[in-house]
């Protein structure tokens, strides 16, 4: 019996398609974001914890031009992290400043199914503390309870309105409970599907090694040390006069944020 020439084709077609660890995912099939207008969703019971649908997640943004997840969600230890405590107590204000700026920021997920788009499956919603705050407040009303549930649950609809509408500078959304229960699906298989067929939160980022993240630090810190541009020649400042003892500043001298990162990484 002779080779199948058609099935190794096809073979040979889906090894060409998946090369160095398989096709690009399409994240619009695994993450879900609120475009302007009205969205209606409804939040399913989560693979992870069916007593609490939202998962919180320390991401840092803006480091290297990257998107990276805090290795604190593993429990591990994460540079960024440890740089931007050693600055929080350096003692004054800049560092204080930039410290913020580098602490990971959270964000909150949570399965969903999308009206109008249930053929996608549970996609993972994505939105920050104010929706968050606004989503456990509704949970917590006695009149409204557990939106989630399969048989008794609700809808919420998403209301998304742009920068130039709503002054704020970014799309900004606004969540409101229906005040009908309905199943999550009339189809009991369709429901076991969404129930145990659930994206993983985070596979949505690369979970960057601490060294990696320690150098996406660094370059961050120094930017110009990542380009081959020499650094433009100035002329030296004229030296400052010298002021009276009694007009001397007493004044304890800024951490610097090199010595800092030396200090920490030695």
């Amino acid at each position: 019996m002779g080779m199948d020439l058609s099935a190794i084709k096809s073979k040979l077609s889906s090894l060409q398609s998946n090369k160095q660890g398989g096709q690009k995912r399409d994240m619009s099939l695994i993450l879900w974001k609120p475009t302007v207008g009205k969205h209606s969703v409804r939040i399913v019971p989560a693979i992870w914890d069916r007593s609490n649908p939202f998962k919180e997640v320390l991401v840092h943004y803006g480091i290297g031009n990257r998107t990276m997840i805090s290795l604190v969600n593993f429990g591990e230890k994460d540079p960024i992290v440890e740089f931007a405590r050693q600055l929080a107590t350096a003692g004054d204000k800049e560092n204080w400043v930039m410290s913020k700026k580098l602490e990971p920021k959270m964000r909150v997920f949570a399965p969903v199914i999308v009206r109008g788009e249930e053929e996608k499956g549970v996609r993972v919603w994505e939105f920050g503390k104010q929706i968050y705050a606004e989503l456990l407040s509704l949970a917590d009303d006695p009149d409204v309870g557990d939106y989630t549930d399969v048989i008794q649950g609700r809808d919420i609809t998403i209301e998304t309105t742009d920068a130039a509408t709503n002054g704020t500078g970014y799309n900004q959304s606004k969540v409101r409970v229906r005040t009908k229960t309905t199943p999550l699906s009339e189809d009991a298989q369709e429901v076991d599907k969404w129930l145990n067929n659930q994206p993983e939160v985070f596979s949505i980022f690369k979970k960057y090694p601490y060294e990696e993240m320690k150098e996406s630090l660094l370059s961050w810190l120094h930017p110009e040390a990542a380009t081959d541009e020499p650094a433009p020649v100035t002329a030296p400042a004229p030296a400052a006069p010298t002021k009276p003892a009694s007009f001397a500043l007493n004044t304890k001298p800024k951490a610097d944020i090199d010595t800092e990162f030396d200090e920490l990484f030695k």
